[in-house]
């Protein structure tokens, strides 16, 4: 938290006449107005997939509920482990279920696994190379809870982790594809998780769309800019390609879910095609995630299109309304439109 933040912590609020307050302010739905949503995509999928392999299990760290686990264990609670507020016991009993022979998914926040038990997945699992699937909710800004819940920093952490696999969902259709690709991978992952009611966006964009491991698609072609983007910043970088027609910009859109390994053929492929500004989008700090990422590949490869970021400060960011913290830190689709347009 800044200085700046500190003071304004307790400032009264004082609202102009005529502004509405806003409700319930710290953890919302994540807003994709005119997107249909899906209940739940992650526990659902994984029951699916559960019922169809038997070495699937599922284990929570007192946060079931708020990872949409509690699908699973409503289900098949024989196959369902609580392991209580203690992410090093949950990393470590995944592990050793992973070296009996099962396929456990994982599952808490995106800051406890990243923070707490960051040792025990680089020792037991990620060294072992074992096939722990490590699913997180509350990635970058998607919660108003403040630092202590805002896991602006887990790609960077984990991108550095050999043999580990890193996942950023777009959106309903991306989590449920994933579950039964990721579990028939034979290592590690660790994948970012959008819970609750999650937007489906990708296939009114592409209806035949479908998700590979390593491998960026693009959603929407443009001669204009090339969008590289990652997790809910895809689909806030198709809403702003929306807003930018408007203003005749041509604006293309590659989805990149796999962090690591990173598609570079891909990548190469569309930012290397003449005349585009190419600008990457993400849900995490500036600092060692998709674009540094995307930006490291271009320059070892001789790539040089005139070349912008978009993601989170390198900061520890404020708590509030989620809407209010996205308009804040340039993740609404107007302010990628506007950012777009001022480097054009």
């Amino acid at each position: 938290m800044t200085l700046a933040s500190m003071a304004r912590k307790y400032e009264a609020r004082r609202v102009p006449q005529g502004e509405k307050v806003a409700t319930s302010a710290m953890i919302a739905s994540l807003a994709a107005e005119g997107y249909d949503t899906v209940s739940a995509p992650f526990g659902h999928a994984l029951v699916d997939l559960a019922k169809t392999d038997e070495r699937v299990v599922g284990l929570s760290a007192d946060l079931a509920k708020y990872t949409d686990l509690h699908v699973l264990a409503t289900e098949m609670p024989e196959r369902f482990y609580q392991m209580g507020m203690a992410e090093q016991v949950l990393i470590s009993a995944a592990a050793g279920l992973a070296r009996e022979g099962f396929i456990p998914f994982a599952t808490t926040y995106a800051v406890f696994a990243s923070r707490r038990a960051y040792d025990f997945i680089a020792m037991a699992v990620a060294e072992e190379n074992l096939p722990v699937k490590i699913v997180c909710a509350l990635p970058g800004l998607t919660t108003g809870y403040g630092p202590s819940h805002q896991a602006t920093e887990d790609l960077a952490i984990f991108r550095g982790l050999p043999n580990m696999t890193l996942i950023d969902p777009c959106d309903a259709t991306d989590i449920a594809q994933m579950v039964p690709v990721i579990a028939a991978h034979d290592g590690p992952v660790y994948s970012r998780l959008l819970r609750g009611k999650v937007p489906s966006v990708l296939t009114r964009y592409k209806p035949d769309y479908q998700f590979e491991l390593g491998r960026a698609q693009m959603i929407r072609e443009g001669g204009d800019v090339l969008v590289i983007a990652s997790g809910i910043m895809t689909m806030r970088a198709l809403d702003a390609a929306e807003l930018l027609a408007r203003d005749g910009v041509d604006v293309a859109v590659l989805h990149v879910p796999v962090i690591k390994p990173l598609d570079t053929a891909t990548i190469l492929a569309e930012a290397g095609k003449p005349g585009r500004l190419v600008v990457t989008a993400e849900n995490h700090t500036v600092v060692g995630g998709l674009g540094e990422a995307v930006a490291g590949t271009l320059l070892r490869a001789g790539v040089t299109p005139t070349f912008r970021m978009i993601a989170l400060p390198d900061e520890f960011l404020e708590a509030g309304a989620l809407p209010t913290l996205h308009e804040m830190y340039g993740l609404t689709a107007a302010k990628v439109a506007q950012q777009i347009k001022g480097w054009l």
